[in-house]
């Protein structure tokens, strides 16, 4: 499992209602004034019916915290992978 997702963490999704979330991954996009940030292989919770992804607590704020710093650089695109800190 990845950083900050517990067992209990597996839940019901609220899109679809129709599938329980599993281990797996995301890829997470943020716009912040001109920068574009794409993370790709987040580990998050994934629904196999829709798709949809829940990503922890933890890694939200990590995720959060790297795209405040990235925009201050000046930089306008970045794609990286998730790498947890």
């Amino acid at each position: 499992m990845g950083p900050g997702l517990q067992e209990e963490d597996f839940m019901k999704c609220v899109i679809c209602k129709e599938g329980s979330t599993k281990p797996g991954t995301t890829t997470v996009t943020f716009e912040r004034g001109c920068l574009t940030m794409v993370v790709k292989c987040v580990p998050a919770q994934v629904c196999p019916n829709c798709g949809e992804a829940y990503i922890s607590e933890l890694v939200t704020a990590e995720l959060l915290k790297d795209g405040e710093e990235r925009a201050k650089t000046g930089a306008q695109v970045e794609i990286r992978q998730y790498m947890a800190a």
